[in-house]
């Protein structure tokens, strides 16, 4: 088989973050687009709008102790309203328990998926006897391409990565079983596979929110994760050395002091700036829909030009909604042999109607058994090949991002619609 390539048309657009004038000569044509981070690229003209609602001032004599809640001796470098905003954003939107949990910020995923598994084992290693064995970690593949690598770059005496959940059902002994939904790479839901008693599951819940997935229920597991990166785009809202962009919701006070003491053991606290901008931004997304007149049985009199602004996952909800429809009809009309997952429509309790899946990734399988990466490769694009996501068949899939800037992403369109794939 061969793939053949067109020539694009000229325009002016900008490609990873610098202008690029793009045309038919050999320079633009071999400009590579990333599609392998999941760079939230797409949200960057809603913030814009609200820049000054959104903005934080730090003055120089500000946050100078590590004490900004002396009356939580565990928890004495954690700001309150962080709490509370976290707490706020999930109860307003329904998509998580947090009232009466622990919640623990971190700085991105390394940190905080490490920490609760180094906590989760150690309490396994307090309640069963195994041997002095390592606790296996398993995940149902496609799984995230992350946790294998963090797992096996830690190279701890506690836990070890074992890869498939499927095929870990029939051993025996404690595991931890890290459950993704909606998954990464391929958007669906998911439950937890193994559902042996001497287990323990980790809940990455990173994309279950309304712009890219209905809300059918609020999430109520022992130990659910979610990110900043992902819920309002502030992938890179990085203070100093650390960032409050990632968070916890944990049940139990035990695994949540052990997650805080191995906390402060690797970075002494988390950024006090970083968690008044998390703070700053959660408010104004929950107030939006506490407050917005839409939203509200009596309308007041004068409409506040904050809530003038559509909201953040209405918003994220349409744009990807929009590029999802359009990559199916190029796939279709222009690229037979590839296929794209297939969602259902459910019933979402926070918009009040039924909603289609619109997942952060594109999970691209190449059905006529071309390597997907090397289709990719050939039209310009970086994506993240199948096999680091643990499936048998890799070299038939590629995760591309759906979250990047409009120029990238119409590119990528374009350059796909060019492909031809003929015997």
């Amino acid at each position: 088989m061969e793939s053949l390539l067109h020539d694009s048309k000229k325009t002016l657009v900008t490609i990873n973050g610098i202008m690029k004038d793009h045309n038919s000569s050999s320079e633009n044509n071999n400009v590579v687009i990333n599609l392998d981070h999941g760079d939230p690229k797409m949200f960057y003209s809603y913030w814009k709008k609200v820049d000054n609602e959104c903005s934080v001032t730090i003055k120089a004599s500000d946050l100078i102790s590590y004490f900004v809640n002396p009356k939580e001796a565990d928890f004495f470098y954690q700001m309150p309203g962080f709490n509370d905003a976290i707490r706020r954003v999930h109860r307003v939107i329904g998509n998580a328990v947090a009232e009466d949990r622990y919640i623990i910020g971190g700085t991105g995923s390394s940190q905080l998926f490490i920490t609760a598994l180094r906590a989760l084992a150690l309490s396994i290693k307090e309640t069963n006897s195994n041997g002095g064995k390592r606790i296996p970690v398993v995940c149902a593949e496609p799984y995230y391409s992350y946790y294998g690598e963090a797992i096996e770059q830690e190279r701890s005496k506690l836990f070890e990565w074992q890869g498939d959940a499927n095929t870990f059902q029939e051993k025996s002994g404690p595991y931890v079983e890290v459950v993704t939904s909606p998954n990464n790479p391929d958007g669906t839901i998911r439950t937890p596979v193994v559902n042996r008693e001497e287990g323990v599951v980790i809940y990455d819940l990173a994309y279950y929110w309304p712009h890219y997935t209905p809300i059918t229920s609020p999430a109520d597991y022992d130990v659910m994760l979610f990110t900043m990166s992902k819920t309002s785009g502030h992938a890179g809202s990085r203070v100093g050395v650390t960032t409050y962009y990632r968070w916890a919701i944990i049940r139990d006070q035990d695994t949540a002091k052990k997650m805080k003491k191995q906390i402060l053991l690797t970075s002494i606290r988390s950024s006090h700036e970083g968690q008044l901008r998390a703070t700053k931004i959660l408010n104004f997304i929950a107030d939006k829909y506490e407050h917005d007149p839409y939203y509200m049985v009596e309308k007041p009199s004068k409409v506040p030009k904050l809530f003038e602004v559509e909201g953040l996952f209405e918003y994220g909800h349409r744009v990807l909604g929009q590029r999802w429809e359009k990559l199916r009809a190029v796939v279709v009309q222009h690229t037979p042999r590839i296929r794209l997952p297939d969602f259902s429509p459910s019933f979402c309790n926070f918009m009040g109607k039924l909603t289609s899946p619109t997942p952060a990734f594109a999970w691209v399988e190449f059905e006529s058994g071309e390597d997907a990466e090397e289709v990719m490769r050939k039209l310009k694009f970086q994506g993240r090949n199948g096999s680091r996501f643990g499936i048998n068949v890799s070299r038939r899939y590629i995760r591309a991002n759906m979250m990047g800037d409009d120029s990238s992403f119409n590119l990528f369109l374009e350059r796909l619609s060019s492909l031809r794939i003929v015997d």
